[in-house]
Order: C-alpha cells, then structure tokens, then sequence
C-alpha cells in the first residue's frame, strides 16, 4: 500500500507522474534523452541494461523488471539473460566497455566519490568516450533517484514480470516523453 493515497492504481513511478503529473515533464524528458536519445554512441538497449542494472543492486522490482523489459526487447535477448548480467556481468558475453561502465554505475550506485580514476581509465582504455562515462554517471545518478522515489512512497509494483515484458514493445515506440503513455 501507497504511503500517500495517490487517487490511482497505476504501478510504480506511473502513479507518482500521474499524482504529480507537473514533475513527470522534466522526470520524463530527462529519460526520454538519457535513454532513447539517437544522438548517443551507447545504444537503447545499453543503456536500458545500465538503469536496470542500478535498479537490481538498489532492490527497486518495479524499475529493473520495467527497464530490464526494455533492455531485453533492445537487446534482443531474454530475461534470463537480463537476470545473470544482473547477477553477475562480469561473467556474461558482453563487450568489455559496457563491463567497465557497469562497474561505474555501480560505484555512483555505492555513492559519487566511489568512481575511481582507475575505473575512468579502463573505461577509456575499452573505449569509452568522456560522453559515454558522463551519460553512464548520469544514468546511474537518475536511477539512483528514481528508484528512492518509487520506494520511497512504497508504490505497487505488478509482480507478475511478464507484465513488464508484454509492455516492452510498445514503450519503446512510444518513449517516455509522451506523460500519456503512462496511463
């Protein structure tokens, strides 16, 4: 149960737009660019994989089930694919600059001043642009928020994850600067 009576039965960071859709513009139009944007050497489905990922090691279900939904619908790939990365990405066929911002966005995950310079380094040594570490930072940071603003206000969560799959398609197409898809 909701903390706040939020006046809807919608899930997760849907019913905190639609209690407050005034905050949903800039909370959705920040996602829309971090995440959907083509101007982006990272493709959707990394970055899908990097906000899932933050979600799995902050324990928020309704964010890594909605976004892993998504970064397996990118990625082309299953859920169990999304679950051991998760679990493990340091073991899963992944290329080795989406490793090495995983492990940044798991340092901004513990805290800021957790990224290392040494970190920043085998980044760039994979391959990794300045803009590619600063998106990932930021995506992590957002993630970080996101998934506190959530469980903060304990909003339900569908715990069925194949709900969150069977959605995927349609909200990549729609993207998340549209605040009606959220209803």
């Amino acid at each position: 149960m909701p903390y706040n009576k939020l006046n809807n039965e919608l899930p997760g960071i849907r019913a905190l737009m639609e209690f407050r859709p005034e905050t949903a513009i800039p909370l959705n139009a920040l996602a829309e660019l971090l995440l959907r944007d083509d101007d982006n050497t990272l493709t959707r489905g990394e970055r899908e994989l990097i906000a899932t990922y933050v979600s799995y090691l902050n324990d928020c279900f309704f964010c890594q089930n909605a976004h892993g939904a998504l970064a397996q619908y990118y990625l082309q790939c299953d859920m169990d694919f999304i679950d051991k990365v998760k679990e493990n990405y340091l073991n899963m066929p992944l290329g080795q600059k989406i490793k090495a911002l995983l492990s940044i966005a798991e340092s901004v995950t513990k805290g800021g001043k957790e990224v290392s310079r040494d970190q920043i380094t085998i980044a760039k040594n994979e391959g990794a642009s300045d803009r590619e570490i600063h998106d990932t930072v930021l995506i992590a940071a957002f993630f970080n928020m996101c998934n506190r603003y959530v469980d903060g206000l304990n909003t339900l969560a569908v715990p069925n994850r194949q709900y969150y799959i069977e959605r995927a398609e349609m909200r990549a197409k729609e993207g998340y600067a549209h605040f009606d898809l959220y209803k």
